[in-house]
């Protein structure tokens, strides 16, 4: 498929086929769930029913206890990439956003014990709330950015990109020697320190420092 052009990207909700997310991308974020420092990227799957919209409330899955919100920069993909070198990585990047990976952490948990998927944890429906697209132009190095998620007027997580465990041409790279990525497609970069349980009632904002602010309510 040949490179989608910006105007099309902005549609990326319509085009993804796939959100690539990436776990355990920052040291601090690991420790404070009391997680092993990953060796190499840690990658799990949403599909385009995880897409939330401004305007749209984010909404436990049944028999949740323990929604965590989870901000982070998401690139997204501009041409099929498969197999891409980490020197041509960036070349595939025609633009960002910023995410929320909402996390069902009490079935996270159980599949923890008993070695099950993620599946309900992390890719049931309204998972991914997003911002609106930034042509990759706007952002001359997406590893000197500031990402932020603020919980009721109060900041809640706050950090530079430039402390991710692998960078974007790494996570490129080793991600597509297993998956194809195609226009649209997104990958979720990881998130810091900070994640906490939400309820109905929390308004949640978040984006990326000077560029992006989303909004979303927990119903």
């Amino acid at each position: 498929m040949a490179a989608a052009d910006n105007m099309s990207l902005s549609a990326f909700r319509q085009l993804a086929t796939k959100i690539v997310c990436v776990g355990r991308n920052y040291k601090d974020h690991a420790l404070e769930l009391g997680n092993a420092i990953p060796k190499k990227p840690m990658l799990f799957m949403k599909a385009p029913n995880a897409f939330l919209t401004e305007g749209e409330p984010i909404v436990a899955p049944p028999g949740c206890q323990n929604l965590h919100q989870e901000v982070e920069l998401a690139v997204i993909i501009s041409k099929t990439a498969k197999n891409v070198s980490k020197s041509d990585a960036m070349s595939y990047v025609g633009g960002y956003t910023v995410a929320l990976d909402m996390t069902a952490r009490d079935f996270q948990d159980e599949a923890k014990k008993t070695g099950g998927p993620w599946l309900l944890a992390k890719a049931f429906d309204g998972s991914c709330p997003v911002g609106n697209f930034i042509p990759k132009s706007e952002i001359s190095d997406p590893h000197n950015e500031e990402i932020f998620c603020i919980i009721n007027g109060k900041d809640q997580q706050r950090c530079r990109t430039d402390v991710m465990i692998f960078d974007i041409p790494t996570i490129i790279e080793y991600a597509t020697k297993f998956v194809t990525l195609q226009p649209g497609d997104l990958i979720l970069t990881g998130t810091p320190a900070g994640v906490t349980k939400v309820v109905p009632g929390d308004v949640i904002e978040f984006g990326l420092t000077g560029k992006l602010n989303a909004k979303f309510t927990v119903q």
